[in-house]
């Protein structure tokens, strides 16, 4: 039996990645989302950034809404691939040993993220 504590989940990233094709359609499912529920939406990267091996676009989100988001984006992405990761302070652990993938799973490249304690407002 495993006796580490559980981390503390603060809030969650969902990462929605698209290409030049899916662009458009990756925007009017973030942005639909923001209009829809209480969330952050980050930029709309046209370029890889951090982990994530395509173009994304974030959204950040209490705990109280997974139950709600995440079912949502499950039945609105349309064959988009939608990284969920939970918040716990450490960007390592967050995007290898707790990712939930909607469509394929996408290799990250994790050699840039710390498991150091880090800080996300949400």
């Amino acid at each position: 039996m495993n006796l580490t504590p559980t981390p503390r989940i603060k809030g969650f990233h969902a990462h929605v990645y698209f290409d030049a094709d899916t662009i458009d359609q990756a925007r009017a499912l973030c942005e639909e989302a923001a209009r829809r529920f209480p969330l952050k939406m980050g930029r709309v990267h046209e370029k890889s950034v951090g982990p994530h091996p395509d173009w994304s676009c974030q959204l950040a989100f209490k705990p109280e809404l997974f139950g709600e988001l995440v079912p949502w984006l499950a039945l609105h992405r349309n064959g988009l691939v939608v990284l969920v990761h939970p918040i716990t302070g450490s960007d390592l652990r967050d995007h290898r040993d707790y990712p939930m993938w909607m469509g394929a799973m996408r290799p990250l490249d994790l050699s840039c993220l710390s498991d150091g304690a880090v800080e996300y407002d949400v």
